[in-house]
């Protein structure tokens, strides 16, 4: 699919160094500039999109105490890829459905927060739902599949145990009318690590044990360096400072054995990891329609 024209020019920021733990610096503004209406991309770019608010009762389920995190909300971000090659949306947040009437407080006490769509946002960019190429969902509990069913037309690319637990026996947090609608997709089933377009450049890389079939994500970026984008590997920064496991995850020995391959995995490259519900982290990412590259 083509990239669709820009109806907005895009304001242009500085790039930061990120922490170590995933924190980015404040950003120092530059002059903006104005995008032209087609563009030739030399390398991915990676726009922010903000697709919702967790707040826990409970930081127990996550095996922290109240004294342990420094807060109890949780960022649900999305992310588009914009490559040479295509377009691809990393995980699809909350529900657009619950912007309406928000906040919500679900039976376990958790409040979900919906404040802008993440249809309206790519529609920011230009986009609609049918223009993106690709699909990949960290996992599939409900504030990462939230949106799922918009994106049937796109080529999903899925963890084999993800794809049998989500149309099989699913537990926990699986709400198969989220996602229903993939199940006619395109789909190319995963059996571990791969290389979305072929260049190294963006890498699904299998992290299980959250879920059957969980993946995070390496995108290599000029500035501000590679990222890995975390999907569930850690909910609050603590978890990752700690090495908890919350009690809710499918599997404790996966889920500790891919926390250390994902580790390794940054060290290798350099990378910095993102952790997607580090709601601290998250503000200070610049949001749609700014962007990385």
């Amino acid at each position: 699919m083509t990239r669709p024209l820009l109806i907005a020019s895009v304001t242009l920021l500085a790039v930061s160094a990120l922490s170590c733990g995933g924190q980015p610096a404040d950003e120092q503004p530059v002059k903006p500039e104005s995008a032209p209406a087609e563009q030739t991309l030399a390398s991915p770019r990676l726009y922010v999109f903000d697709c919702g608010n967790l707040r826990v009762a409970d930081p127990g389920r996550f095996s922290l105490t109240m004294d342990e995190v420094s807060t109890l909300d949780l960022s649900v971000p999305c992310y588009l890829i914009e490559h040479p090659a295509g377009t691809l949306l990393w995980d699809a947040g909350l529900s657009d459905s619950l912007a309406e009437g928000s906040p919500h407080t679900q039976e376990n006490g958790t409040v979900t927060t919906v404040t802008t769509t993440l249809a309206a946002q790519l529609e920011e960019l230009g986009f609609t739902p049918a223009d993106l190429d690709y699909l990949a969902l960290s996992h599939l509990h409900y504030d990462h599949a939230g949106n799922a069913n918009m994106f049937a037309g796109s080529t999903w690319l899925v963890q084999r145990p993800e794809h049998e637990a989500a149309f099989g026996d699913a537990q926990g947090f699986f709400d198969r009318s989220l996602y229903a609608d993939l199940g006619t997709a395109e789909t190319v089933i995963l059996g571990g690590d791969h290389d979305v377009f072929g260049d190294g450049s963006v890498v699904i890389k299998s992290a299980p044990g959250h879920t059957p079939g969980h993946q995070v994500l390496f995108v290599k970026l000029t500035d501000p360096g590679p990222v890995v984008l975390s999907g569930d590997l850690y909910h609050f920064p603590e978890n990752r400072t700690l090495k908890r496991v919350p009690t809710f995850n499918y599997d404790e020995a996966q889920t500790l054995e891919s926390m250390d391959l994902v580790e390794d995995f940054l060290i290798d490259t350099g990378a910095k990891l993102w952790i997607e519900h580090d709601s601290a982290a998250n503000a200070r990412l610049r949001k749609s329609p700014a962007f990385y590259e």
